[in-house]
């Protein structure tokens, strides 16, 4: 069915790096939320009202709020989609995880607001109205919220949409509130323990304050600016590390504007004696192949490694394998020495996590003395000057330096 909507709806659907379709897609879920959403309200109030049931009434609203959601996701689609322009240069695509954060927090507000409704239940139960009408209204419900609960996250994984797959929790929640009050709703009818519906809300509650918390989580990293995808970094690492000049990759910088705009920046190790306009050319050809290929805007900075010194290749293995046992996570980069007539430096860059800067920066300086000893031990008249700078992605997990 989500196929079918989306060949029907939306030209060349899977081509989401375009942008245009990946907005087109995401603004398909939303109206089909909005549409269900206000169905089911329409149903549920209708029946809620007829035989005075508030659970079922409370259910309705919910789905209310939920189509509410709905017109903020599509609002953020739209938002989102707009072009860059002199005031955002970086375009507007961030607006998709405010709105993300949005629909998270009403899932908080209506959470909080189950739980108050559940616990004056539970003190003072009443009667629960029930009908097969009424049931059978409950059980679509159930179905339709399923169904739109796939929907949102086929369409949201397709598009990598934190906002769709938050949606698809909610409906999710959904599912289980509304079981929650047909359960209730038929225990009582045959048992005529009214405390049951509010007992059973409150642990509904529960759940999605718990789940809300969750998504208000994920929807704020990426505006806080969380570390990068993991695989991510390692595709990019890889990929520049598959052209025939390049040595190694280091600071690698991913900058997250939001859906489909990501601007990344590295360094490239490069062969110091080889043809520099070459290099530069093939530098160039990179760039564009991410682009191209990947939707990534990508600035690359070439940094010359000499490989034609039997000595500095021997010092770097040494740094680099005294580096990755202390912690396999730390880089070593841009090594060089400088000889003098009483004493060699070496000198080079060691790229760490942001922990080694942690309590007045004791890991920092335990790390750089193991390096200094290592080379000192083995070369005694090398001083090593290391310049320690914190990594932005982990490329411990690719292959290559």
């Amino acid at each position: 069915m989500t196929k079918f909507l989306l060949r029907c709806f939306v030209k060349n659907y899977e081509n989401v790096a375009d942008k245009a379709v990946r907005s087109a897609c995401g603004n398909l879920a939303c109206i089909v939320g909005i549409l269900c959403n206000v169905l089911l309200f329409a149903g549920k109030f209708t029946v809620g009202m007829l035989f005075g049931s508030v659970s079922i009434t409370a259910d309705a609203v919910n789905n209310l709020s939920d189509a509410s959601s709905n017109v903020v996701s599509l609002v953020g689609f739209k938002l989102g989609s707009k072009p860059a322009d002199k005031e955002h240069p970086y375009g507007h695509a961030r607006y998709e995880y405010l709105a993300g954060l949005a629909v998270s927090v009403m899932i908080l507000v209506i959470g909080i607001e189950l739980g108050k409704e559940s616990l004056a239940k539970i003190i003072t139960p009443t009667a629960v109205e029930f009908s097969w009408l009424s049931a059978a209204v409950l059980v679509a419900s159930i179905l339709v919220k399923l169904w739109m609960s796939s929907f949102n996250h086929q369409v949201g994984k397709l598009i990598h949409s934190d906002t769709l797959m938050a949606t698809a929790a909610d409906s999710r929640n959904d599912v289980i509130s509304t079981t929650a009050v047909l359960i209730a709703s038929l225990v009582a009818h045959f048992t005529s323990f009214d405390r049951l519906d509010g007992i059973m809300g409150l642990l509904v509650a529960l759940f999605i304050l718990y789940s809300g918390i969750g998504l208000v989580r994920d929807t704020l990293d990426p505006i806080l600016g969380a570390a990068p995808d993991p695989e991510q970094v390692a595709y990019i690492k890889e990929k520049a590390l598959g052209y025939p000049d390049v040595l190694g990759v280091h600071d690698m910088m991913i900058h997250d504007y939001g859906p489909g705009n990501r601007l990344v920046s590295f360094h490239l190790e490069m062969p110091a004696e080889g043809n520099v306009m070459a290099m530069h050319d093939e530098i160039d050809r990179m760039e564009k192949d991410f682009y191209t290929n990947d939707g990534l805007t990508v600035t690359i900075h070439f940094d010359p490694v000499v490989t034609s010194d039997p000595h500095v290749t021997e010092l770097r293995e040494l740094v680099e394998t005294t580096a990755h046992e202390a912690d396999p996570e730390v880089n070593i980069h841009d090594l060089r020495i400088v000889p003098g007539p009483t004493h060699t430096n070496v000198i080079f860059d060691c790229a760490v996590p942001p922990r080694y800067f942690e309590k007045d920066g004791a890991a920092g300086r335990e790390l750089l003395n193991k390096l200094r000893d290592a080379v000192k031990e083995k070369w005694p008249d090398h001083f090593c000057v290391i310049q320690l700078e914190q990594a932005y992605a982990d490329l411990s997990e690719a292959s290559g330096h």
